[in-house]
This record gives structure tokens, C-alpha cells and sequence, in this order.
């Protein structure tokens, strides 16, 4: 019998490998079920943190969100406007993904971003 977690013995070293589909099928199932869900109400939830980083104008921002296509994006911080799929900052990776009425954004930028706070805590619902 298999179970999703497997060991293989390398010498003196223990290797476990995972037979999952990884973060990438559990981003699609949140937006198929959650992002859904908010869009038949036409909400939009976001989340973001962001932080300074010492002795520099930079933050280090790492946000996301979910619902309805035209509440998704608008439910981000203030600050990330306009860096989703941007290149403007010293790292960016951002990644949207759509399905139907829903769509979800994740966002992580390291850089100079104008008007973001030394700390802060970002929860939208629209």
C-alpha cells in the first residue's frame, strides 16, 4: 500500500518524496471554490502584509486576493496599484489566475514602493 508520503535510502541520508500536486492545484481549488463563492455575492476579499526594510526606502510586500473580477485586484493594498505583473521594482512576482466570474492575485515585491508604510497590515472586504 502507498501512501502519498514514500522514503528511499540513500546511503546515510533519508529522502522522502511527495506524490502530491503541489501549491499550484491548491491555488486553483481556492479560486474555483472560494474565488466563486465571493463572486456570486461580488465581493472581494485581500490580505497583504508589508515591511520596511532597514536603513533603505524599500518594503518587502507579500499580499493576495480573491473574489469577483472587478473587486479582486481593487481589494489589494493601495500601494501594489499598478505593480500586478509589473517590473518596476528590484523582485516581482506576481501571478493571476481566472476562472469564470472569479479571479485571485498573489503578489511579492522587494523595492521601492511609493506611499507603502513602514508596517502594515492590509484586510479588504468589498
Amino acid at each position: 500500500m502507498t501512501t502519498g508520503m514514500e522514503e528511499r535510502r540513500t546511503g546515510s541520508r533519508l529522502h522522502y518524496r511527495n506524490r502530491g500536486c503541489g501549491c499550484g492545484c491548491g491555488g486553483f481549488f481556492f479560486v474555483l471554490t472560494v474565488g466563486i463563492l465571493l463572486a456570486i455575492f461580488n465581493a472581494g476579499i485581500g490580505i497583504g502584509i508589508s515591511i520596511r526594510i532597514p536603513l533603505t526606502s524599500s518594503n518587502v510586500t507579500v499580499a493576495g486576493s480573491v473574489g469577483a473580477k472587478d473587486k479582486a485586484v481593487r481589494a489589494l493594498p493601495e500601494y501594489t496599484e499598478g505593480r500586478l505583473g509589473g517590473n518596476q521594482n528590484f523582485i516581482n512576482n506576481s501571478t493571476t489566475m481566472t476562472i469564470g466570474p472569479a479571479e485571485g492575485a498573489a503578489l511579492i515585491v522587494v523595492g521601492k514602493q511609493d506611499g507603502a508604510p513602514g508596517f502594515d497590515l492590509h484586510i479588504d472586504i468589498r
